[in-house]
Formats: C-alpha cells, structure tokens, sequence
C-alpha cells in the first residue's frame, strides 16, 4: 500500500499503486482510498471536499474539479470499480457511482450535480422487483448540462450535447443535441462555413476586447483565420496548436475564450488577469 500526504491540507491517497505527474494541484479536505491504481495526470486539478473509491481511478491530463466531487458509492469494493477519466475534462461536485466500470472519454464536461449511476435495487429479485447493475461510457467531447442524470448501461456517443435536468437511461447512438426526462434528440450540430466562421471569430474578439479593458490590460490581437495571434502568441482556433510566447495577457484571452469552446490548453493555468 502506498500512501501520498498533504497534511497541511488535510489530503490523503491511499492505493497499491500512486502515479501523480508534475504540475498537479490539490484543494483541502481530499480523501482517495482505491484497492488497485490512482493516477492523475500533470496539470491536473483536484478541489476542495473530494472523496474517491473504488478499484483502480485514472485521470488523465488537464483535469480540472472546482469542489465536491464524489466516486464511488454501493459497490465501489468490487473488482468491476473502476474508473477511466480522459484528458482536458472539467468536473464538479459530482456523485459517480463506480459499482460497474465507467469510461469518460477526452474534453467532456459535467455540469454541477450531475450524476452518474451504475446500479439500482431494493427489494428482493426473488420477488418480482428490478435490478441493474451496467457501466456507463461517455465519448469525447461531451457535456452533460446541469443537474442531469447519467442511469445504468448507458452510452453517450462522441461530440453529444445533453441539455440541463435530463434523464438519459436509453444509450445517445449519434452526435447532436438531447434533452429532457427521458433525453431526446432534439437537433443536430451543423459546422459552420468558412465565411460564418470568420464572423463569429470576430465578434469573440471584439467582446474579449470590452472584457481586456475592463481588465486593464490591452493586448495585441491579429486575425487570420484559423490563425489568431495575441501578442507574441499564436493559436490555430480549429486545431488549437499553438506556438510563441506566453504572457499574463495570453493567460487572459485563453480563459475567456473556452466560454465559447475554444479551449487552448498550454502548460500554463488558465486565468483571468482580474483574478485575485
């Protein structure tokens, strides 16, 4: 059994195995108890009042939890308790019930209170009454809305959107956007066109360009789409490669911008220039 400590911050792992990377940040009050492997990526976020269990945890790259998250749950001591987080995925308070295997791929997002459930009983089977106990596995790029439910046996395509308060019991086969109780299909993502695209670029920047000088800072910014250089900092807005220097200005814009989506991850944090 290893053991990794913070006393100072009341933050304790304990597992057969720890891998922790570079660059990792940890909140107060964290409790992570797993029987096989805990791994967390570099650059990785993990907040205050955090509880994990089960078998093996992995978490990848780029995660950030703001606070509250809870794994684990009824049969979090069972050999199937395992847990695969991908890389560059954001996580809040949420309960992720772990008595089956749950799989999140990369750059999904789940909103406050959701929750993601792999078993459900009560009364006896012997008497008639249901039972399930099925993983969940969530694809890239999705984002559960708030306060959804995430049942038993369910698959979430890559790149699905699901809209707050939904319940999702029956597996999302295709990329789009569902909502409500039960969730249900309700349109398509159409990309946009080149000349759109230009467009929206722009008007990103011009409001970034209110919310730099309401930051007091005035940052140099040149569109060539997809390029789009701050300073001596140069992003591709489709790809996201970058290259060039950073600065507290490109801190800025890249915090602003993943409101839209736009998520330039680099080794240094996001943060808004106003933070204190």
């Amino acid at each position: 059994m290893e053991i990794f400590e913070i006393p100072e911050k009341n933050v304790i792992i304990k597992a057969n195995k720890i891998n922790i990377d570079e660059k990792t940040e940890f909140g107060r009050d964290i409790n992570i108890r797993v029987h096989g492997e805990f791994r967390l990526g570099k650059f990785s976020n993990l907040g205050n009042n955090t509880t994990i269990s089960g078998n093996n945890v992995s978490i990848g790259m780029h995660f950030y939890n703001s606070s509250g998250l809870t794994i684990g749950g009824g049969g979090r001591q069972h050999p199937n308790a395992n847990l695969s987080i991908g890389d560059r995925c954001v996580i809040h308070n949420n309960f992720i019930n772990v008595c089956e295997e749950v799989f999140i791929g990369n750059d999904v997002g789940l909103s406050p209170e959701t929750s993601i459930l792999t078993h459900g009983f009560w009364l006896s089977v012997l008497e008639g009454y249901p039972a399930k106990f099925a993983g969940v596995k969530i694809g890239n790029g999705v984002i559960i809305g708030y306060r959804s439910l995430i049942m038993q046996g369910v698959e979430i395509a890559d790149y699905c959107v699901v809209g707050a308060q939904s319940v999702v019991y029956k597996s999302l086969k295709q990329k789009g956007v569902y909502a409500g109780a039960p969730a249900l299909f309700i349109k398509d993502i159409i990309p946009l066109n080149y000349e759109d695209k230009v467009k929206k670029t722009q008007e990103i920047i011009n409001d970034y360009i209110l919310i730099a000088k309401y930051h007091e800072i005035n940052p140099n910014i040149i569109l060539d789409y997809p390029y789009l250089t701050i300073n001596d900092f140069q992003v591709n807005v489709e790809t996201f490669e970058y290259t060039g220097t950073e600065d507290e200005m490109t801190d800025d814009f890249r915090d602003y911008v993943r409101k839209w989506g736009i998520r330039i991850y680099t080794e240094r944090q996001f943060k808004s220039h106003y933070s204190i």
